[in-house]
Order: C-alpha cells, then structure tokens, then sequence
C-alpha cells in the first residue's frame, strides 16, 4: 500500500473537509484516477483545493500542481466537476473541447514525458438556512428546507415549541442564538410574530449574509426598522431586510408563505452559484427584493470574503504550460522582461538558448 505523508494522509484530507464544511467554506477535491509513467502521482491520490488556491495533499509534482489549483478554483466557482488530462499529446483542436466542456487537456512537456488524468470535484456545501420563531413559517421551513437541500437551524426562545413530526432540522435555543457562529453564506428568515424580531435581525445583520428576510405585516415591518433605527443601525443596513419576504404567488396560508420565502431563498442562491456569478455557494449582502445577487459583493469562498479572481498568468517559453505570475518560483531576466517558468528545467533550457525558445514562441 503506498505510504502518506502524515501531513497530508487521507485522516489529514478528511478532517481538513469537515473543517470546511462546518466553516460553510467550499473546495474541490483532486483524485487521480489515471496515470501513464513515469509520473511521480499514483492513481487514488488525492488532494483539496481551496477557493483561494490553497492545495493540500498530492496530486504529481511542479508541473501539475499549478494547473490543478486553477482547474479547481474554476470548478468550485461554476459549481461543476470537470476531468483534468495533462497529457504529452498536442493540444486539441479548436471547437473540440467546446464539445465536452467536462474535460480539460492540458499540454505537458515536463521532463518525466509522463501523463496523468485528474477528477475534480466541488463541493459547495449545503447552504445553510436558520428561521427564527415559534411559528407555523418557521415548522414550515424545518420540513421544506431539508427536502430542497438546506441545512436547516430553527431558533426559538423555548425549543420545545419547535415541535416537527420527523426531526430533518436541528434546534437552537434563543438564548444561544446571539452567540453562535453562522458562516456569511447562511440564509436567515425572521418570523417570530413580534417576540423577538429586532433582536433576531440584529444578529443576522452582523453576517454579510445574502439573505436576511423578515416575515411580517407591513405596519409591523415598519415598527421594527423604527426599533432598529434607534439602535443605530444605518440606512444601507436596514436595506438589506427583505420584507414582505418572498415571491409573490398569492400566498394566503402560513404554510405557503413559507414556501413563497424557500422559493425567493433559492433564486437567490441559484443565481448566486450559476457559471459565471460572482462566487460559488454566495449571493451578495446588500441585495434588495428582487435583486438577487445584486449589490455589494457578498463573502466569498476564501477566507478573505473577496470574490474570486483570475491569477495574472504567463506562458512558460519552454514548455508552454501556464505559470501564476504571483506565486511563480522560477523566473529569468533576458533582454530587459521577465520570464516565468513551471519548473527548474524549463528554465536552465531557456538560459542555455533563449533565443531558440523565444523564436519558437512567436507565432
């Protein structure tokens, strides 16, 4: 069986998932599923990519590990698992790759000569949804939530009153709830009928939560954001209430009321995790009704709260393979510009004959 280093063995790779999964924070996990040697990598190697690049476990050496953390950061910010091939084949013929968008293939020239094929996969986590009182919207959510894919928290001053046939979600006495942790990317919906709904959204309000709802009557609304003003809370903060919560299908029952808030939650993070969106997993604070992912950006998967970005790349002269500028270890000065370089012998071959590469290069 092969040996792992205790840094990184598979008891490392799982604890550090649970960590993330309890933080609300999403990764891809990296697994090679096929080799051709000579490859440093085995097949069932493993690693987790981070939303902000962080790779720890193994998954081959310096040739593969840069265009790993890029495939990972991308498919943890579309949300879909792609394969990786580092192969040493040319690269594939314009329009062919469009045709299945799963599949990546990557052009090595490293001096092993091998290949390896690489499965990565997101995991986004379930979004997280707490409601907050003793009412017949909040048992609601406690049955709907878990069935749409929420994990779901429900808070109530006595958690007995939180009485559900089948126990899908978990509970939480309010006297906790002002203490407890909540990763940004929570969905919080307020209805307690008025016991304790300025106390709740002051506490969802500290997050930069991308959905902080309050189920109440319009005059009853209006009293609270007078409460919530006299504790000093700004304008741009009391926007980010979304009341009356929920999308408008003529709801009339409580049980549909709830519905009518689930489905708005979902908008909201459908458009959130759709290719293209800002960030995986999020939404956005600050956005209005209606304005799904709208507004100020949101916390992101990193730890920063940043959206992703694009690294700043450059082509390795040598081999051709993509090199983050910022993170590059191997660089060469020739004729006043910087180079960059995947690997220690990508750049003595460049220095030994620059001009032969740089030529090679124009197209």
């Amino acid at each position: 069986m092969q040996e792992y280093h205790p840094v990184f063995g598979p008891d490392r790779l799982r604890r550090l998932a649970e960590e993330l999964e309890r933080a609300g924070r999403p990764y891809a996990i990296a697994t090679v599923v096929r080799r051709r040697p000579p490859v440093s990598a085995q097949v069932g190697d493993k690693a987790i990519i981070t939303a902000d690049g962080e790779l720890v476990g193994w998954i081959g050496g310096s040739c593969s590990q840069p265009v790993v953390r890029r495939a990972a950061v991308e498919a943890i910010r579309t949300g879909q698992p792609r394969l990786l091939r580092l192969t040493t084949e040319a690269a594939p013929a314009a329009g062919a790759e469009a045709a299945d968008p799963g599949v990546t293939t990557v052009p090595m020239t490293c001096p092993s000569a091998g290949e390896v094929e690489i499965y990565i996969e997101p995991h986004l986590g379930r979004p997280r949804l707490v409601a907050v009182g003793a009412t017949p919207v909040v048992r609601a959510l406690g049955l709907l939530g878990p069935v749409v894919g929420f994990d779901v928290t429900l808070v109530a001053e006595k958690v007995e009153e939180l009485d559900l046939p089948v126990e899908w979600a978990r509970r939480m006495p309010l006297s906790e709830f002002a203490a407890a942790e909540f990763p940004d990317t929570t969905f919080f919906v307020v209805a307690s009928a008025g016991h304790y709904d300025e106390e709740a959204l002051l506490r969802a309000l500290q997050t930069r939560s991308p959905y902080v709802a309050l189920v109440a009557s319009r005059r009853r609304a209006q009293a609270v954001m007078e409460v919530l003003r006299a504790h000093g809370l700004p304008e741009e903060e009391l926007a980010r209430i979304r009341t009356p919560a929920g999308l408008d299908i003529k709801a009339r029952t409580q049980e549909e009321i709830a519905l009518s808030v689930l489905a708005e939650i979902v908008a909201v993070y459908r458009q959130a995790v759709a290719p293209g969106s800002q960030a995986a997993g999020v939404g956005a604070a600050g956005a209005g009704p209606g304005e799904a992912g709208a507004g100020t950006p949101g916390a992101a998967p990193g730890e920063s709260g940043a959206p992703l970005a694009t690294p700043a790349l450059a082509r390795d002269p040598v081999c051709g393979m993509e090199v983050e500028i910022a993170s590059a270890r191997h660089t060469a000065e020739y004729g006043g510009q910087t180079y960059y370089f995947c690997c220690p012998h990508c750049r003595h071959h460049f220095l030994k004959n620059p001009e032969r590469y740089l030529a090679e290069a124009t197209p």
